[in-house]
């Protein structure tokens, strides 16, 4: 699914990875963590496409095929979805406006015809329900006035619309209290299968009690540094992340 080798990515002259290499497989999920600073949403950034961070070396691959030169909506044409830590609000936008237009413009870009509005409709409603979403927020503006726990669950809504075949859901659990990080979870587990693959940047274990991981990564300082089970969140969990930098 995803295959990445020896990736080095800089802001401004200044090296943030400093050789990633990580292979992700269709059915599995895999569990970024590291300290602040790590490089653990630049990764993420890379991955995704955005402009900001300059690739120096290496590649990101995806289905066999380089991406690095594919701007990031036609990453995200090609299946790639990221959930952003702080999910942008878009007055003037309805949720459902927005997403109508996601989903068009995937499928024109893969050659189909729109989704036909009853179908779109009835996707709307089967993919809500699931993540007991409240559609009247369908109707409002993008994340506009939403409560931090609204905007993550939309960003699970919009996810379970698009289907994507690699998610990256960078720190979803931030800001949630414990019920909302519940319905999150479960969503996240309903749209699993043995056709797509996620990523989840996190920086506490507590998200790997309800999304369990195939692996846990440790990042430090822009290098993969430690690799395992999800036994290695708990252990992170008890030492802090100190430890890493003796590894």
């Amino acid at each position: 699914m995803l295959e990445i080798k020896n990736l080095h990515a800089e802001i401004e002259n200044k090296g943030i990875l400093k050789g990633i290499n990580l292979n992700v497989k269709a059915g599995e999920v895999h569990a970024i963590m590291g300290p602040n600073g790590s490089g653990k949403s630049t990764l993420a950034s890379v991955i995704a496409g955005n402009e900001t961070f300059v690739v120096t070396k290496g590649d990101v691959i995806l289905e066999n095929k380089s991406i690095l030169e594919l701007s990031p909506d036609e990453r995200a044409h090609k299946g790639v979805f990221m959930s952003f830590q702080y999910p942008i609000e878009i007055p003037g936008v309805s949720t459902t406006n927005f997403i109508k237009t996601a989903i068009n413009e995937k499928r024109k870009a893969n050659g189909m015809e729109d989704l036909p509005a009853k179908d779109m409709l009835k996707l709307i409603r089967e993919k809500s329900a699931l993540l007991e979403m409240n559609r009247k927020f369908l109707s409002r503006s993008l994340n506009e006035g939403f409560s931090g726990g609204e905007k993550k669950r939309n960003e699970i809504f919009q996810m379970a619309m698009l289907e994507p075949k690699l998610a990256i859901l960078d720190e979803t659990d931030s800001g949630l209290d414990i019920d909302a990080l519940k319905v999150v979870a479960n969503g996240v587990n309903k749209l699993k299968s043995a056709e797509n693959a996620v990523i989840l940047i996190t920086h506490y274990q507590r998200l790997l009690d309800y999304i369990v991981p195939d692996f846990v990564h440790v990042l430090h300082n822009g290098k993969i540094v430690k690799s395992g089970g999800k036994e290695l969140a708990y252990e992170l969990e008890e030492k802090g992340y100190d430890w890493v930098k003796d590894i």
